[in-house]
């Protein structure tokens, strides 16, 4: 199975030796956002502005890859403070219906650039 690179100009570049998202058969892996506007490539500030970008950039990702939001089967929060957890779930809810997808919310000690939130994914494409 090849593997197919997905890029777009709506989510911010990689910032590092990885690619935006990665497609291989029906099964797109949704590399890390954290809250970078993908104009400036600057950190938006705040928690809630930053978990709107994350879930903005992972829309643009998804749609790049001819998909959705609605077809992310995982999703992975990272956050620097899990009493954020609470607010992760309310603005999640704008961008994601139900059936909700699996998901895993872990608390880190520090994320790039400062970040205070990243999120990544799984989606699965209509074959």
């Amino acid at each position: 199975m090849s593997k197919q690179i997905i890029s777009t100009d709506q989510a911010p570049q990689a910032i590092g030796t990885y690619s935006q998202a990665v497609r291989a058969g029906v099964t797109v892996y949704l590399s890390g956002q954290i809250g970078l506007d993908p104009a400036s490539m600057q950190l938006v500030e705040g928690i809630e502005a930053q978990v709107h970008r994350v879930f903005g950039n992972l829309k643009a990702v998804a749609e790049a890859a001819g998909g959705s939001l609605a077809d992310v089967a995982k999703l992975n929060i990272f956050l620097t403070d899990l009493g954020n957890f609470a607010l992760v779930n309310t603005v999640m809810a704008e961008y994601f219906s139900q059936p909700y997808p699996a998901r895993a919310a872990v608390g880190v000690a520090s994320l790039p650039r400062g970040a205070l939130v990243e999120a990544d994914g799984v989606m699965v494409l209509q074959a």
